[in-house]
């Protein structure tokens, strides 16, 4: 499982969570293969996001997949 945590002070320009867009997806999913190759290792990976506000802390398990970005169009 690898994990973002995110932290905005407001929502004026959208939850901590958005800030995770297709391009971070993308770019956290090619770290994570690197990761494990490096290690010579092969796993089903889950990429969750923490956001935190002021409200507190937010989970999001399981927040996009590796196969399939959020907002892809299939």
């Amino acid at each position: 499982m690898f994990c973002e945590v995110k932290a905005r002070l407001t929502d004026a320009y959208g939850s901590a969570a958005e800030a995770v867009e297709r391009h971070k997806q993308r770019r956290y999913t090619d770290i994570a293969r690197f990761f494990l190759q490096r290690l010579g290792r092969e796993a089903d990976v889950r990429f969750d996001v923490l956001e935190v506000g002021a409200e507190g802390v937010h989970h999001i398990p399981a927040a996009f997949d590796a196969a399939r970005p959020r907002g892809k169009k299939q």
